[in-house]
């Protein structure tokens, strides 16, 4: 089984809500399955308008999947642009793509919905999603809920393509993570950087604990018991430990544990969880020609799959040679 994972290059910094909600299980992938990992740089263009930012983006999306364990040797991780096929197999699907289908998607009509122009870009999205699915012959792609339809229409485009040329593309299947944390910021609201309440996962020591001291907590004094639904210190303790370790937590609470004692606990334990990237960041950082290596050795594996099967897909269209 082949999966396929493609992540936008939108941020400087990874946060540890970032991790637990996706990258996490896009590293734990390549364990079991053989897995391509893509920065979606040409998608990033609907959003980033800056060259700059979505280079200095592009490098952060890659440092956060080397630091966090993705290992080159088992997992192909690679820039969406280095691989130059899927912008030439986009055009390919456009050509079987009903406006009607792209006019139902919702990335789309949210945009129209909230008085923003949707330019091109914006509307045949997902035929180039359909594009990086396709070339692959992905079996499985995992994605949020708000991704689920985009995967669908990958799958309506390619039946219809193998409609009008033959049996040629597998049919992916989006997978949905039902188990992902979404975990809370220091105020209490959901991580995000657009609420400035993230902790950033390759945070230094001293300022890792500066935050965990800062998450807000309620006012029951230390001896009173505490509960641990809702409860930002417990949740982010949680994310990190084992079933046995979390319980062990909840009797703390149940026994009233005071909350300086508690984010004292958070502190030690997840910054000796985190000790391992945050030195594996560091050296990439101190060492930058290691990240484009890795990049370019990536984009040859993933070219290897692509050019010979796209040689193929022009040779059904009838692209090709006349003697």
């Amino acid at each position: 089984m082949r999966v396929l994972s493609g992540t936008q290059p939108s941020h400087d910094h990874l946060h540890i809500g970032n991790y637990f909600g996706a990258l996490r299980q896009q590293v734990a992938l390549q364990q079991k399955y053989e897995t391509l990992i893509f920065i979606a740089d040409l998608h990033s263009m609907n959003s980033v308008r800056n060259a700059d930012e979505r280079q200095r983006y592009t490098r952060a999306v890659a440092l956060d999947f080397l630091a966090c364990g993705l290992d080159p040797a088992q997992a192909i991780l690679f820039r969406q642009s280095d691989v130059p096929e899927v912008c030439e197999l986009a055009w390919y699907l456009s050509t079987v793509t009903p406006m009607g289908l792209l006019e139902r998607g919702h990335a789309y009509k949210d945009k129209l919905a909230q008085g923003q122009s949707a330019n091109h870009g914006l509307f045949a999205y997902p035929v180039l999603m359909a594009a990086d699915i396709l070339l692959y012959r992905a079996d499985l792609v995992p994605v949020g809920r708000d991704q689920k339809q985009h995967v669908e229409m990958a799958r309506d485009i390619a039946q219809r393509f193998n409609h009008n040329y033959g049996e040629t593309f597998v049919l992916p299947e989006p997978v949905i993570g039902e188990h992902t944390a979404v975990l809370r910021g220091l105020d209490g609201r959901k991580m995000s950087k657009s609420y400035n309440n993230t902790i950033p996962l390759f945070e230094s020591e001293k300022r890792l604990r500066k935050l965990i001291m800062k998450i807000k907590t309620n006012s029951l004094e230390p001896g009173e018991p505490k509960e641990t639904e809702d409860n930002t210190l417990f949740e982010i303790y949680k994310a990190f430990a084992t079933e046995e370790e979390t319980q062990a937590i909840a009797k703390r609470y149940a026994e009233g544990i005071a909350w300086g004692e508690m984010k004292q606990l958070l502190f030690e334990y997840i910054n000796e969880q985190l000790k391992p990237a945050r030195e594996e960041y560091e050296r990439l950082i101190a060492n930058p020609g290691i990240v484009e290596e890795e990049l370019q050795k990536g984009a040859e594996k993933a070219r290897q799959r692509s050019a010979p099967f796209l040689a193929e897909i022009r040779d059904r269209i009838g692209i090709r040679r006349l003697g």
